[in-house]
This record gives structure tokens, sequence and C-alpha cells, in this order.
């Protein structure tokens, strides 16, 4: 896809900051430190709209972004970083489950996993949540560069195992040469046509 603009609409802590335009909307959530922020840069051909951070966990609102005037990037929170205290998690929790199970423009949730590692159990009961509340989703592996191509395959077994979803349908992403953009964009533009 083409991307002609993408801005920084609002953050958003409950329903009031929502846009209300009507417009279709794409979330992205992980893990913090799974490279969601650099997914997104990537998809938009902009290196800063989405700020990235060295130290997870930094994301504490809902962000919105707006693709070519037409629908949204969803930026949401990362999940199941240690060193944010237990309350600060708690109401993360129940703003992300809000807007999930509350904004009547959400069209798709790209659930992002790091190639390199199993999926913990935050991504389990995640994806058992979405599963449940019948929540469309698309499987995306990022940092797909740090693993060799041909040695992938039990990476992407292990995601397969963990989340419960075919191997196949599961996207391999690297912001850093690109590979998996397409792809991703393709199912993204399904949901948001």
């Amino acid at each position: 896809m083409k991307v002609l603009s993408a801005e920084f609409i609002r953050a958003a802590v409950d329903e009031r900051g929502w846009p209300k335009d009507n417009l279709p909307q794409v979330a992205f959530a992980g893990r913090s430190n799974v490279g969601k922020s650099s997914l997104i840069n990537s998809l938009v051909n902009r290196k800063g709209l989405v700020r990235t951070s060295s130290t997870p966990g930094k994301t504490r609102e809902i962000n919105f972004f707006l693709v070519n005037g037409s629908f949204y990037f969803v930026d949401l929170p990362g999940f199941g970083f240690a060193r944010v205290p237990g309350k600060v998690q708690e109401s993360w929790g129940e703003m992300i489950e809000d807007y999930l199970l509350g904004s009547p423009m959400l069209r798709l949730i790209v659930f992002l996993i790091d190639i390199r590692h199993r999926p913990g159990r935050n991504d389990m009961v995640m994806n058992r949540w979405l599963v449940e509340n019948s929540l469309p989703a698309a499987y995306v592996a990022t940092k797909a560069d740090k693993i060799a191509r041909g040695s992938r395959k039990g990476y992407i077994d292990a995601i397969s195992g963990g989340l419960g979803v075919p191997a196949e349908s599961i996207i391999q992403f690297s912001s850093v040469t690109g590979e998996g953009k397409d792809r991703l964009w393709e199912t993204m533009k399904k949901s948001v046509a």
C-alpha cells in the first residue's frame, strides 16, 4: 500500500478520547519491547511517527495514528513488563480490554511476538482472551532479521504451538529489511476495505 500520510491524532486512556469519525481501526498488541513502534514506523515509511524507546513499558496510553486519512493504526500499551507497578499494569489491562471490546470501529488486532522467544504466559493469556472474545487477529513474528531464514522453522513452530495458530498464518516481519511488510499490508487492507 502506498502511504501518502500518517499522523498522530491523539492519545486516550478511555472511551472519551477515542476518535468518533467512524473510520476503521487496526490495533497493534504485544509484549513490551516486541518491536511494535518500529513495525508501525516501518509500515508507514516514517522513522519517528511512533516514538521508540530503549525502556520497555513507556507507552501508557492508547495512541491513534491516522493513515491516508482513511483508517487508524492504534498503538496499544505493551503488556508484561515487570518493572511497571502491578496497579499500573492492572489499569493498562482494563484500558486495553475496554478498547478491544468496546471500539465499534476495530477491524483487526495485529498480535506481535518476538520470533526469538517462545510465547510467554502473558502472550498465551492475551491470545486466549482474543479467541474467547472472537476478535479478529493477525499474527506477526517480529525481528525476523535476527534469525537466519534456514533456522526459522523451529522458532515459528514454537510460536504456532504456543498460541495454537497455524505456522503458515504467522507473518515473519523485519522492520530492518522490510520482510513481511507487503504480506502484512495485504492482510490489513482486507480488514479496513
